[in-house]
């Protein structure tokens, strides 16, 4: 008679192998929240390069001001453009003038003080901070009309008076 051993593993084959597979995970997991974070401040900044570039096209149709991000959806709308077809193109995609949290990021735009009676303005702030700062995203970003996208370290706000950036560490 011979002994049969039972099929199936032994309790330490299967410690081990959860061992590695634990091991895999510690080296894997951290690789691929930075790879979310920086996918989340890529999305981030092609955001901010558009609003840039929507309000530059905007400024130049609009007699040198920049407008709200209503009018950048709908530059035909009253107070907008005077005189906009009403089949002209928009600006932005409405869903980026949303402001709504997106990549990751809070967005939030602030216009710079109106002039005349229609909704112009000569300048404007745009701004997008992480959600969750080390998670969502570590840099905070921001541009005005100067046309120069500024970035944090910390995640925080760029401060910002009447639609100008006050502080720019310019994004190169």
């Amino acid at each position: 008679m011979s002994a049969h051993r039972p099929a199936g593993f032994t309790l330490i084959e299967l410690l081990i192998v959860v061992a590695i597979i634990g091991i895999i995970a510690a080296i894997a997991i951290p690789s691929l929240l930075r790879a979310r974070v920086s996918a989340n401040e890529s999305a981030t900044l092609g955001d901010t390069r558009t609003l840039v570039s929507a309000q530059a096209a905007y400024h130049a149709a609009n007699g040198g001001f920049y407008g709200p991000l209503t009018c950048l959806v709908a530059p035909g709308q009253p107070n907008c453009i005077p005189s906009y077809p009403a089949t002209g193109p928009i600006f932005l995609d409405s869903q980026l003038a949303s402001l709504n949290a997106k990549s990751g990021y809070d967005r939030s735009f602030q216009p710079g003080p109106p002039t005349g009676l229609r909704s112009n303005m000569p300048c404007y702030a745009y701004h997008a901070v992480p959600v969750t700062r080390g998670l969502t995203g570590v840099r905070g970003f921001g541009a005005d009309c100067s046309g120069l996208i500024c970035s944090t370290n910390d995640g925080t706000p760029i401060p910002s008076v009447n639609g100008v950036l006050t502080a720019c560490n310019a994004l190169r």
